[in-house]
Parts: C-alpha cells; sequence; structure tokens
C-alpha cells in the first residue's frame, strides 16, 4: 500500500485524467503539468547516471541530485530539468531531507554503494531503479529482493536490454520450444575496456619507494611534492570518503578508481561478469531458467586478489528443471576471448561477433550478435534458418523514444499503477535471482588467482560448490584458497546499513 497520499492521488489522476490505462496496456502522453508528475531523486549522476537522470526526468520531477563528484555535481545542476533540484554529496542526507517529495530514486554508483543506497531508498517506502549488476555480492542482490517483497515498492534494474522488442520477443520463442530443449548455453564479451590485473593498486609509499629506484633525492622530492599536489586538487572537488563509503578505506590515487575504472577492483566493482552479463544473459536467463547454480568453476590470467584478472573463462552447472535437463553455461570475457570454433560450425556461424550468446537447443540454436540480444538468428543445424513460431503474445514495453528511455518509463508506469509487476527486471523475480547466479561466478574466479605464463590462461581453479537456497558453499571447508565466503555477504562500514 503506498505511503504518500500524494502519490495515492497522483495515481487516481492519471487514470482518469491522463488516460493511462495500465490494464488495456494503452498509455497516453504525461501531463506536463509539475504537479502531476512523480518526485524523482537521482544517486550518481555521471557517466551511465546522467542518461538514468536524464531519462528519469522525462517523466517525473527532479527534487534533489546527489554525487560525490562536486564537480560533475554543479555541472549536471545547470540542465534544464535539474535548475530547482537541490544538490548533495551523501544521499543519505538527501533522502532524510526531502523523505516527502520523493517518489522515485535512481541510484547510478560503482558497485559496492548500490545496494547501501537502494535499500536505504526501499525502507523509505520509495521505488527505485537501480543499475546493473543490481549489487557487488549475492547476498546483498538477496536482500534486496526480500525488501522490495517486504515494503511493496516497484522496482526496475538498469539493464535496459529487457525493455526491448526483440529480447522479449526471443525469450517468448525460446520458451515455446522453436529450438526445442536446452542443451548447453555460451556468453562472451569483449569486457574488460578498463584496467583490471595484478599489482596496480598506488599509494604514496609505493610512488616514492619506485621513484627512488630511478631518481636522485632532490628529483625524487619534487615528484613526490607534485604528487601530493595532484591528489590534492583532484580531493577538492571529490568526497573521497563518501566515494569509498560501504568499502573498507583506501588511499586515493588518480586515474585509478575515479571514474570508472572502479569496475577492475574486487572492493568496488564486479568485473566484465558483473558489468556486461546482466545485459547478455537476460534473456538465457528468463528463456532456459539459468537459476540457482549448483556449482561453477574457472580459470583466469591470474590476480591478486585485489583486482579482477585481464580475462577468464567461466563454466556453471545448473540442476534439470520442467523445460530442460541439467546443462553448462559458459562464460567468456575479454575481446577474442571466446567459445571455440567448433561449437558454432554446426550452425554455420563462421565468425562470430566480438560479443554474444549462443543457446544450443535438441533442434538448433539461438544466436545474437548484441549485447543485449537487439538482434538474433534462429538456425538448424548445417546453417538453414529456423522460422519464429507465430502469433506467441508478447509483453511489451511502451515505447518512449529508445529501450533505455522505455526501461525506465516502465517503472514510472508501475508506479502510477502501484504494481511492481509491470517492471520486467523488478527484483524479485529477474533482477535479484539474475544478479545472484551471475556473481556466483565471481567466487570461482577468486579461486582461480593462478594464470598461465606471461598472461596466458591458467588452469582450472577450485570448484565451487552452491547452496543457491541458503547461500552457502557447500565445499568451502576443503578449498584452499581464503576468504571466498567473505565475497558472499560484505561488512559494511560505520554509517551504512545492510540487514
Amino acid at each position: 500500500m503506498m505511503k504518500s497520499t500524494r502519490r495515492n492521488f497522483l495515481k487516481a489522476a492519471t487514470i482518469t485524467s491522463v488516460g493511462f490505462l495500465v490494464a488495456e496496456g494503452n498509455a497516453q502522453e504525461e501531463s506536463n503539468s509539475p504537479n502531476e508528475k512523480l518526485g524523482v531523486a537521482n544517486i550518481g549522476i555521471g557517466g551511465k547516471g546522467g542518461s538514468d537522470a536524464d531519462n528519469a526526468a522525462k517523466f517525473g520531477n527532479v527534487i534533489a541530485i546527489c554525487d560525490v563528484d562536486k564537480q560533475r555535481l554543479e555541472a549536471k545542476g545547470k540542465g534544464e530539468a535539474y535548475l530547482k533540484a537541490k544538490q548533495y554529496v551523501d544521499f543519505r542526507e538527501m533522502l532524510e531531507k526531502h523523505e516527502k517529495e520523493i517518489d522515485i530514486v535512481t541510484i547510478s554508483t560503482p558497485d559496492h554503494m548500490h545496494a547501501a543506497a537502494t535499500l536505504m531508498a526501499m525502507r523509505m517506502k520509495k521505488s527505485v531503479y537501480t543499475q546493473k549488476p543490481l549489487t557487488r555480492t549475492i547476498y546483498e542482490a538477496r536482500k534486496l529482493a526480500q525488501v522490495a517483497q517486504e515494503t511493496g515498492v516497484c522496482t526496475q534494474m538498469g539493464n535496459q536490454g529487457t525493455a526491448l522488442k526483440t529480447s522479449r520477443t526471443a525469450i517468448a520463442q525460446l520458451k515455446a520450444g522453436v529450438i526445442g530443449k536446452t542443451q548447453e548455453v555460451f556468453v562472451w564479451s569483449n569486457r574488460p575496456v578498463w584496467a583490471q590485473a595484478p599489482n596496480r593498486r598506488m599509494t604514496l609509499e609505493r610512488f616514492e619507494k619506485e621513484a627512488r629506484e630511478k631518481l636522485d633525492s632532490a628529483q625524487t622530492a619534487k615528484a613526490v611534492a607534485d604528487k601530493k599536489a595532484d591528489i590534492a586538487r583532484h580531493l577538492e572537488r571529490l568526497d573521497w570518503k563518501l566515494w569509498i563509503g560501504t568499502a573498507k578505506y583506501r588511499e586515493f590515487w588518480p586515474g585509478i578508481y575515479h571514474s570508472f575504472q572502479w569496475r577492475g577492483w574486487w572492493d568496488f566493482g564486479s568485473g566484465a561478469l558483473g558489468d556486461m552479463a546482466c545485459h547478455q544473459v537476460t534473456v538465457p536467463f528468463a528463456a532456459c531458467g539459468l537459476k540457482d547454480p549448483t556449482w561453477v568453476r574457472a580459470k583466469t590470467t591470474g590476480h591478486d586478489f585485489d583486482s579482477y584478472p585481464a580475462s577468464s573463462i567461466i563454466e556453471f552447472e545448473f540442476p534439470a528443471n520442467e523445460e530442460r535437463g541439467k546443462i553448462p553455461f559458459w562464460w567468456y570475457d575479454r575481446k577474442g576471448n571466446r567459445p571455440p570454433q567448433d561449437v558454432f560450425a554446426p550452425y554455420g556461424i563462421e565468425k562470430p561477433a566480438d560479443s554474444g550468446v549462443l543457446i544450443i537447443g535438441d533442434k538448433g540454436a539461438f544466436y545474437s550478435s548484441d549485447d543485449y540480444c537487439g538482434k538474433y538468428e534462429l538456425r538448424a543445424k548445417g546453417g538453414e534458418k529456423i522460422d519464429p513460431i507465430p502469433d506467441l503474445k508478447v509483453d511489451y514495453a511502451e515505447e518512449k523514444g529508445n529501450f533505455d528511455t522505455d526501461n525506465m518509463y516502465e517503472l514510472f508506469r508501475a508506479v502510477k499503477a502501484n504494481d511492481p509487476k509491470i517492471c520486467h527486471s523488478n527484483f524479485i523475480d529477474r533482477a535479484g535471482p539474475l544478479t545472484e547466479t551471475i556473481l556466483l561466478g565471481n567466487l570461482a574466479v577468486w579461486a582461480a588467482s593462478e594464470g598461465g605464463a606471461d598472461g596466458a590462461m591458467g588452469e582450472w581453479g577450485e570448484k565451487i560448490e552452491w547452496d543457491a537456497k541458503n547461500l552457502v558453499v557447500t565445499n568451502l571447508s576443503s578449498l584452499k584458497t581464503p576468504g571466498v565466503a567473505d565475497l558472499i555477504k560484505p561488512v559494511y562500514s560505520e554509517g551504512y546499513r545492510l540487514d
């Protein structure tokens, strides 16, 4: 039940006067009157957060914006949609001060801050749009789904390909059996396009030590002084303590964390798998039942338990369900690292894309060369085209410009209709379970820290046997790799709430 009477009024007004007929799936255009728009707050307004904020501003009234980068915050505040929005560097202060005005919160921060911000907003009965991956850890994903269930708020993850007609059609076709029963799934990505490899952390102590090995004492002193001044300049605009947020503290260093490079660090991001799998795996997850894997293992180019490896291959096993038998799912990351050609050859795929999805069934294969399954082919062995099954009922997103905008608008539709199920990537049914599945792969990557010589792929690391219901590694006591269980549930720094 909605907490705010203003929101109840908006729902009633929209249905009766704006013509928002959810039952028929036929919504007319939003009113331009600010009094009839939902109140929006944005947490993280750089990079993808910038477009998420802009998309939300098309349908809502922006009350406040938040970013730990003050320069970025001030620049965004000059935009027409944000001129009246209050500006904050701490999302906790923003939510507390504007609790009565906010209906929807967008969260587009580094991965390690997704859950803390999203949980606070949901516990205040705010509906949320949180970027993918939903969280950095498996427990956080489970927790977000639980709180969404308890509060009844509307939720949507920012895997915008979910709103594409092609991806929804693909899910319907695959579930209807267009290629038969699923036998195997392959997904490969050209990411990372940011730095991730061992021995990358830099501190002033390390910088000075390395400088002394190359320079005389006077040159070293100057280099250190210049670097301190450079760091101070960065920290004039960046609140580093708030950027660190829930994570264990470390020194700021220009260019390796903020901005964007955080993806390659275990404490802040979730690597190439976390970045792209919530996009690429959406169709196979929904169509093939890639939920609750029983074990996972990986091989990598090596890592130091601080920065992710440059490349990895991960194998998951999923138990049989009502639609198919037990199947493997394979993930490959780094440009050029993809399944062997003999996987593609039977279906006439001679030059696979740098990123893609291949689902093999007992009647043929589904092949997409697009990160979001925005295009795909159905092929039989030999390469012949398979005709789609006609007249399938598909619930499409309403078109509001592009799939990114459509995905955001679906949340606004859900809030006004007070129906969380309108959102296809809601936390309970899809985003939470999908994120749990994906992030299990990083436990296997953690347990495969040994790479091969000269940056080559190493041997298979330790297998992680998984009890999905209880979020437990069942063979933990026999693992030689330390810290595996610590990746399941984080410990937040003081001032942030998980449970």
